[in-house]
Order: structure tokens, then sequence, then C-alpha cells
């Protein structure tokens, strides 16, 4: 087979091979999509903290695809089985998704790019030694940027604001930045390219942002040292100046400002009954956080399958005209056949009688070790002709190792 060939082949495999694992967290995410609106909605309408941490279990969709419970849960299975036949068996299904992917991507990071592309063109300004853009565009302030972020402010606000209030509106912008806001918009864009047949993830999108804003609001306001209603006022006022600019001025959708204005009433619901929070226990929240994702990571890879598995199966066939399978009894044979790095040993008087028994001639092949992604899907075994006539107890057969092919490397680090 040529090189181009194989890499046609390699293609069509990881068509096939993620597409299995990112159908099945795509079912994951339905429920899960369920189950965090119904706890926001229920047990924490009035925890804000607590509502941002029920997004970070989309974090761990991407890495559910391999768990072993698609195969080895009888009730998983049942539910499961004829999707993952379709995904293992139909490439034109398994391109399709991976096309879906790719536009996706083209069409959530095209927007992010020109975005980037137009916050390098506006003016620069400092404040207070911060540098901000100044755009001449009807949006409220935003922040833009993962390595180095920028905040963007619209021109009325400098000429109409107060340094006090435009120091708050900056230190809004500044509080997304330092709570890695940025980051998780980027995780969740990622998430919706990966998983985009799932279309409520796009829907849910305006509550995710919604309970960052939420959390934003409630540091900034502590942090302030002022009061709610103070940090209230700037918001209306802001949101009062950018109406009435002219019709003509154009709108654009971003991070921060990407909230209707029928939205704010419930935003200002939340700002009224702000409550002093305790930072130590905020912290330690942050802290059992970390741990427990951590702790779930560690839970998923230990009940997952490697993304490259050993294989121990040994395979007896022969070719008499046509391949056929002698036997797959790999309990048995193995109390005949074993096998290192560069021999494989064979008991000459139980293999051949076992030979003898299934009725085998022509041409034996044993085939051996080797690896697989995931059951039923993928990998290589080594293989060596075995050859009658020998006088040895043992017989010994050197074989040279397929390991060290580049398309089978390649295909154990996927």
């Amino acid at each position: 087979m040529s090189d181009w060939l194989r890499v046609g082949k390699l293609m069509d495999f990881c068509a096939v091979y993620y597409t299995t694992q990112l159908v099945r967290c795509a079912a994951f995410s339905l429920v899960l999509t369920g189950l965090v609106l119904l706890l926001r909605k229920v047990l924490f309408a009035r925890r804000t903290f607590a509502r941002g941490i029920l997004w970070a279990a989309f974090l761990l969709l991407p890495f559910l695809g391999r768990l072993k419970l698609f195969y080895e849960s009888s009730a998983v299975l049942g539910i499961t089985w004829r999707v993952t036949y379709v995904t293992m068996t139909c490439l034109w299904a398994d391109r399709i998704y991976m096309a879906g992917i790719f536009l996706s991507a083209l069409y959530i990071f095209g927007k992010r790019f020109r975005l980037r592309r137009a916050v390098a063109g506006m003016e620069t300004v400092f404040l207070d030694g911060i540098r901000v853009r100044v755009t001449d565009m009807q949006i409220t302030p935003f922040a833009v940027g993962l390595w180095k972020p920028e905040i963007v402010v619209p021109r009325v606000l400098l000429e109409r604001y107060s340094g006090e209030e435009l120091q708050a509106v900056v230190g809004h912008e500044q509080t997304h930045i330092r709570l890695g806001h940025l980051w998780l918009g980027l995780a969740w864009d990622v998430l919706r390219c990966l998983l985009w047949v799932n279309p409520f993830l796009t829907v849910i999108q305006k509550q995710f942002r919604s309970d960052m804003e939420d959390i934003c609001d409630r540091v900034c306001i502590q942090r302030s040292g002022g009061t709610a209603y103070e940090y209230g006022t700037v918001l209306l006022k802001t949101l009062k100046l950018l109406r009435s600019e002219p019709e003509e001025t154009v709108s654009a959708v971003t991070y921060a400002g990407e909230r209707e204005y029928a939205d704010m009433k419930r935003r200002m619901c939340e700002i009224v009954g702000f409550r002093p929070y305790r930072k130590r226990r905020c912290a330690g929240m942050a802290v059992a956080l970390v741990l427990t994702f951590a702790a779930l990571l560690g839970a998923v890879h230990a009940h997952s399958y490697a993304r490259c598995n050993e294989n121990s199966d040994i395979m007896v066939g022969n070719y008499d005209g046509k391949p056929e399978i002698v036997s797959d009894d790999t309990e048995r044979l193995a109390q005949m056949v074993s096998y290192d790095d560069r021999y494989i040993y064979v008991d000459r008087e139980a293999f051949e009688d076992f030979l003898e028994e299934k009725g085998a001639d022509g041409e034996i092949w044993i085939v051996f070790g080797g690896f697989y992604k995931l059951p039923g899907l993928g990998g290589a075994a080594e293989a060596c002709i075995y050859e009658r006539g020998s006088q040895d107890r043992i017989v010994q057969i050197p074989y040279e190792s397929i390991m060290d092919n580049w398309y089978l490397g390649l295909l154990r680090w996927l």
C-alpha cells in the first residue's frame, strides 16, 4: 500500500474513531444540559457562585467518549449500540460529522478572528495607566483576547463619564479577565464545535454568559467598597447613553456586551439583592471545585480505555485457497503459545495435536499481541507462519515486529 493510500486510510479511521467518541459525548451533553438548567432554576436560583460552578461540569464532556460502560454496562449498551454501530460502520456519517466540526469552527472562530482584527484597528487611550481601545460603535464595553486581552469602550462613555465611573466600567472588564471568563468562553466555543449536533449548547449560551456576568457584578461590587446602588446606577447610565445614540450607529455582539435589554431586569434584581460574601469561603469553594474536577477526571480516566490498549489475544488461522480462522480461543492457545519482542515460542506436540483436532491444513498463521484503540475499532497484531516438521519440543519462531511502521506508530498515538 502506498503512503498516500495509508494517509487516506488513516484519515478515514480518525473520522470513525473520533466521531464514535464525540457522538457519545453529545449524548451525555443533552442529559447534562437539562440537569444544569434544572438545578440553576430550582436549587441555585439565588446562589450566584453555585450557578457558575455548575457550568464546570461541561468541561468533563470531551473525556467521556472512551468510557468502558459503553461496552460493559448492559443498560448503556442497550441504549447506545445502534448509534455506535452506525458510527463504526457508516463512513459517510462520520465524514459528515467531521465536516460539521470544521464548518462550526470556521463560523465561530471566524467571528472571533474578525472581532480581534477590528479591535486591533481601534484608537488606543490610557485610563489611569490601563490601555483601552476606543470605538465609535454603539456597544457595551467588553474584553477580548486571551494572552494579551484588551478592553474596548465606546467613545460616548469617555466623553460623558466621570473618572470614577470610567474606573468602574474598566474594572468590570478587568474582573472578567482576572476570573478567566475569556478562557471559559473559548472552552465553551470549542465544546460547541466538537458537539455541534447538540444545538442546546448554543441555545443555553445566554444562560452561561448571564451567570458569568452575575459573578463578575458581585465581585466588582465587593471589591469597589461602594454600594450595590452606586454600581447599578453606573450600569443603568451606560444603557441609557447607548440607547440615546443615533439609530444608524452599528451595533455589535461581544462577550461582555451580549445581553438583551429585556435581561436587564433580572440583572438589576441580582445587583439589588447583593449581600457581601466571605472571600475565604469563596476561595475554599474554588479549591474544592479544582480538587473535585481533578478527582472526577481521574475517575473517568480509570474507567476509560486508553488511547492505545495492549492486546493479549492469540488467534490461529490457515490459508488453503482462502483464509479461515481455526481458533480464537486465547485461553487455550496461551497454554501452548507464548512470545516476547523477538520470538514466538510454540509447544510443538500440543500445538500440532490442536491443529489436527481442528482439521487445519495448508499454511498456518499465528496472530498475537499488538494493540487496539477501542473494542472492535482500530488496531494491529503481530503474525508469523508456523511450519511443521520441527523436532524441537519448543519451536522458536523469529518475527519482525510491525510496530516500527510509521503508520501504526501514528495510529497508536492518535
